[in-house]
């Protein structure tokens, strides 16, 4: 969670979180910080109303894709259990199940041109 943090607690519940977490990313795409680097961007992201600890890759001022967390860290100093839900594995299916299009905020579609990316693991 390097975009929020892991001090926000229960903002995580409330959706201006995660959409000051999607301004602040926009901010590194509208930059050229992520020309020709793979940039691996820890946030909470919300897909078909659940939200996810998730890692956004970025390249070229593009987002490749969005990975969500499948174990959760929920002891000491952390409870993202409270705030978050693991993605879901198959492990009969091959890759651990199908990827799902996450469909980007307008200020990233407005940066990028990209409407959806792929989310899974």
């Amino acid at each position: 969670l390097e975009v929020t943090g892991y001090s926000c607690e229960d903002s995580f519940l409330e959706a201006d979180t995660l959409a000051h977490a999607w301004e602040s990313l926009a901010a590194l795409l509208a930059s050229d910080l992520t020309d020709g680097i793979l940039c691996d961007i820890g946030m909470p992201v919300m897909h078909r109303n659940v939200s996810y600890n998730c890692r956004v890759v970025l390249l070229n001022r593009r987002v490749v894709g969005v990975r969500p967390k499948v174990c959760l860290a929920n002891d000491g100093n952390y409870r993202e259990m409270r705030y978050f839900t693991p993605w879901f594995i198959d492990p009969t299916s091959p890759g651990y199940g199908a990827l799902e299009q996450y469909y980007l905020p307008r200020i990233v579609r407005e940066l990028t041109g990209q409407r959806t990316v792929p989310i899974g693991i």
